[in-house]
């Protein structure tokens, strides 16, 4: 199991699919898209279909055996 803590450095928020780029959970954004839009994503433990959510932070992301915990 992988525990990721992504800070966001004065911004108000990520977009999720970027959040899964940048971490490298995911190696490209279509393969970000095509996760989300499957149902494979979880957000605060509830599978997420919008590619664009805004996360802040406290919300934590789920994918397999990976955890991104937005700081």
């Amino acid at each position: 199991m992988s525990d990721i803590e992504f800070e966001l450095e004065g911004h108000e928020f990520i977009e999720l699919n970027k959040l899964l780029k940048i971490t490298n959970v995911v190696g490209t954004g279509g393969e970000a898209n095509a996760l989300i839009e499957n149902g494979k994503i979880k957000v605060n433990g509830e599978v997420e279909t919008r590619k664009r959510n805004k996360l802040r932070a406290g919300m934590v992301v789920t994918f397999g055996d990976v955890t991104l915990k937005v700081i």
